[in-house]
């Protein structure tokens, strides 16, 4: 006999979502307490294949595909004139070759609207604002919009509440993550593209002239528009021009493809900023909760991993909470924290590869071999949790060793 547990997400995005999906299908109650409501904005909007994986598992694939969002099939990456592309139909492991470039507002609540046509509760514009784990039974004091507050009871907790990181700041679990203190400005604009060479379907990330650590990103949507952004050291702001927006278009125009690109462009949005956005705990899980996503660990934008770290954290913790609810001996460490671990730690050395540009020494690298660049590839598309690969299994040393041999032919 199948027994129900009673769980509790704080937060709706897609590791929420997602989580609260595979739960609900699995004869679970779950109720998710959203802050906001939808729809809302939320960068994060270019999608890796396997993302499609998770999707897929919440039983969501049709629903997405069927969206209308702006089809990615790879990435392409830029530094003074040289192009170097990746095609996810071309790696080593085997899944989805193709995923989407989305704008959040819309993808999160299509993911919310599939979840509650399933049955589960989400309670729009409550705000946990304490949390007590000290009994058999974790309680949340929720605020509701009328400022009234009650308590809920829940058998466990999952914290999906990205970089709003509720239970890390309320159960003071945060620490620093060991990355520099970074600063993304971005926007989204009506783009006006008419470049015949231009391919929609691909990520740009473009390395600035004179500048390696600095990198932009463009991401084409299905309507006409893109999101735009710049990211680097906080420093290297500090020292421009103090407007947001005429700090992006000043460093648009420094790097000729992009400022090509996006002449007539138009700037209807505000541009915004986030500062200091890597973030990490001391445990990803403690009694009767655990923190999935943003809310855990989040590393850089560079190449897209936090959606896809977000679902991939769901889809664990749901499966051990599945087990754990049927009296199936679990371990929290071995089933849920120590394999997410895994694929984390490779795209952080992917991204810690990137700034110091060995990785931009591969990936720049004309006369790669075939078999090499589907590995890095894969990675690229999100399955960095797949062992049979040796750039995840070995991903420094593997890495710090290509580089070397990029460098010297």
């Amino acid at each position: 006999m199948v027994k129900k547990g009673n769980v509790i997400i704080i937060g709706a995005g897609p590791a929420g979502i997602i989580a609260g999906a595979i739960l609900h299908q699995k004869g679970h109650k779950v109720t998710i307490i959203e802050r906001d409501i939808f729809p809302r904005f939320s960068i994060g909007e270019s999608l890796l294949p396997q993302c499609m994986e998770f999707i897929a598992e919440a039983g969501m694939l049709k629903a997405v595909n069927s969206a209308g969002f702006q089809l990615k099939s790879g990435a392409t990456f830029i530094h003074n004139g040289k192009h170097s592309e990746f095609c996810f139909s071309e790696k080593f492991t085997k899944g989805f070759e193709t995923t989407f470039q989305v704008q959040r507002d819309k993808f999160d609540l299509l993911l919310a609207n599939e979840v509650q046509k399933m049955g589960v509760k989400v309670c729009w514009q409550n705000e946990v604002v304490s949390a007590d784990f000290s009994g058999n039974y974790p309680l949340l004091t929720i605020k509701k919009p009328s400022g009234t507050s009650h308590v809920i009871e829940g058998d466990f907790v999952l914290d999906a509440s990205g970089f709003g990181r509720v239970l890390p700041r309320l159960l003071n679990l945060e620490k620093p993550s060991g990355f520099p203190c970074r600063q993304s400005i971005f926007t989204h604009v009506e783009d006006r593209i008419n470049s015949p060479s231009y391919d929609r379907n691909k990520i740009r990330i473009i390395v600035h002239p004179k500048h390696t650590n600095v990198w932009y990103w463009l991401i084409p949507f299905s309507n006409g528009r893109c999101s735009v952004g710049v990211v680097a050291d906080s420093e290297f702001f500090q020292v421009q021009h103090s407007d947001p927006e005429v700090l992006l278009r000043q460093l648009i125009n420094q790097e000729p493809s992009l400022r090509d690109l996006l002449e007539n462009s138009v700037f209807d949005t505000k541009v915004s900023s986030i500062n200091g956005y890597s973030a990490s705990v001391d445990s990803l899980y403690g009694r009767n909760y655990a923190l999935l996503g943003n809310a855990g660990e989040f590393l850089d934008p560079v190449f897209s991993s936090g959606v896809t770290i977000a679902m991939k954290s769901a889809s664990l913790a749901a499966d051990v909470l599945n087990k754990q609810f049927n009296n199936h001996p679990v371990n929290w460490q071995q089933d849920f924290a120590g394999p997410l671990q895994k694929g984390v730690e490779t795209f952080r050395t992917f991204v810690e590869a990137w700034y110091d540009t060995s990785l931009q020494d591969v990936v720049f690298y004309d006369k790669q071999q075939t078999n090499i660049k589907e590995m890095i590839c894969s990675i690229l598309a999100g399955y960095a949790w797949d062992e049979g690969n040796p750039y995840v299994k070995n991903s420094r040393s593997r890495l710090q060793t290509l580089a070397t041999l990029c460098r010297e032919i």
